[in-house]
């Protein structure tokens, strides 16, 4: 009989505590996003793309001329060099290190001005997606939101929700 009340006593009990539990601990709700996908699907990422493309062909062209000016320089100092002064061989070899410095430069400088026009003109496009993840996230009550471009995630639950259609919603595209 003890038995009995004993284990009645503590089914009761663990009823008790999980129904108590349960009220405390918050529901997790978890969604996902690709914000590589969603930045690609703005209009605006083709124009952006479009200028950087644009503002690369420039640098290409000018290095271009850079290279040519070398080429012919070079040219000029093998076809010569048996017939020119020790003086005048050293001041072509040089103007030669010079341009090759100044294309390294060049390249350098360009790189990092197409990076920099870049993030100028993704940043407020990533932005905006950071906002409608956020406002997304709070009206629809996820406790998380995970980003499936971001590396670091390796796996994702089926129950999770994919939200980039609700975000896609809050930017107006498509």
């Amino acid at each position: 009989m003890k038995k009995k009340i004993f284990i009645s006593l503590s089914l009761f009990i663990l009823l008790i505590s999980t129904t108590a539990f349960s009220q405390v601990l918050p529901e997790i709700s978890v969604a996902y996003v690709n914000t590589t996908e969603l930045l690609n699907n703005f209009p605006e990422k083709e124009q952006a793309t479009q200028q950087l493309l644009t503002l690369s062909d420039n640098y290409k062209k000018e290095l271009t001329m850079m290279q040519n000016e070398y080429n012919k320089k070079y040219s000029d100092f093998i076809t010569y060099q048996a017939s020119l002064a020790e003086n005048i061989k050293l001041r072509r070899m040089q103007e030669l290190t010079e341009l090759e410095n100044r294309m390294q430069m060049f390249m350098e400088l360009a790189q990092k001005d197409i990076e920099n026009q870049e993030k100028v003109l993704l940043q407020p496009l990533k932005e905006k997606i950071s906002q409608a993840i956020r406002a997304v996230g709070i009206e629809r009550n996820y406790t998380v939101i995970y980003d499936l471009a971001d590396e670091g995630i390796l796996f994702v639950s089926p129950s999770a929700v994919d939200a980039n259609q609700f975000v896609r919603q809050k930017l107006g595209i498509r």
